[in-house]
């Protein structure tokens, strides 16, 4: 499809930006087009005419967790950061209800509900990510995950809109349904919380605050590279493999915590991937470990 087409059937979308400016790495490189909906109903008609059009999307949350080649997307990449962010409560039956739109950071979660002294999403302070990705992910921290509390999630699916109970979008292990269907969109969750003491609360969040900038590295990253092996962290087996500080490029195994892969400047695509793979070899050679990734990969090649 030509680039006037595609300006045509989405006229408020940037051409051809270049997506390193959006990814916690600072990787990626363009979009055909960039289009950041300013509410539900302009995202849900813009993945709507892409179906129509047989417009490739792809949908991007905060930027962490994924590594965009350096050839860029191609079709329509949507953002949801920063744009679809709403967050709202209220009360049912069974108790207080938090209700948050995709691109609503998970951190901001847990600081509105403690400032309400709404419990059990304290621990989103430590994902940086966003309520999308969250979902897509079942991400977790200090020991809970998304799935624990999340009542449900609106899903755009095949051109419909349909809620999805943690069950059925098979939360395990930073793993969903939803990578198994990349087309499916991530459109607002719910979450089952409960009373709590709002000081106590705050007392926790920072903690967990001050935890996670006292074990992570300043520099730019996608966050923990590869998921937890069986028994084991993977920043220790890293560790143990003798790889850190190794340096591929401007990519560095950091020096602070082994299980992120830092950005030194003007890293490529290309450098994170074939650090990922030395990564992978060498624990495998050195330690008989298998690492699985945790990051997605996602665009096209130079």
């Amino acid at each position: 499809m030509s680039y006037a087409t595609l300006h045509h059937l989405f006229p408020a979308a940037k051409p051809e930006e270049p997506l390193s400016r959006y990814t916690a790495w600072k990787i990626g490189g363009p979009a055909d087009l960039l289009l950041e909906p300013k509410s539900t109903d302009e995202l849900l008609e813009a993945l709507r005419t892409a179906r129509e059009n047989s417009v490739p999307v792809t949908v991007l949350g905060g930027g962490t967790n994924v590594l965009i080649r350096d050839g860029g997307i191609r079709g329509l990449t949507i953002r949801l950061a920063k744009s679809l962010k709403s967050v709202t409560f209220s009360e049912d039956d069974e108790g207080p209800l938090l209700v948050a739109e995709a691109g609503a950071l998970y951190p901001v979660l847990a600081n509105a509900a403690a400032a309400k002294g709404l419990a059990g999403i304290e621990f989103a302070t430590g994902i940086p990510g966003t309520v999308g990705g969250a979902v897509c992910m079942n991400a977790g921290a200090y020991g809970s995950e998304t799935k624990e509390v999340m009542i449900s999630a609106d899903i755009l699916k095949d051109g419909e809109l349909v809620s999805m109970t943690s069950r059925e979008l098979e939360h395990s292990y930073r793993h969903s349904i939803l990578h198994d269907h990349p087309d499916w969109t991530v459109v607002r969750a719910s979450y089952r919380l409960h009373p709590g003491d709002a000081e106590e609360l705050k007392r926790r969040i920072r903690g967990f605050r001050t935890q996670r900038m006292t074990g992570s590295p300043s520099k730019p990253s996608c966050g923990s590279t590869f998921k937890r092996p069986p028994g084991d962290f993977p920043g220790r087996v890293i560790e143990e493999a003798g790889l850190k500080g190794t340096t591929i490029g401007s990519i560095q195994v950091s020096p602070v915590h082994a299980n992120y892969l830092v950005n030194l400047g003007g890293a490529k695509a290309d450098d994170a991937l074939q650090m990922i793979e030395k990564v992978r070899q060498t624990v495998k050679e050195r330690l008989d470990v298998d690492l699985e990734l945790e990051v997605r990969i996602i665009g096209e090649p130079l």
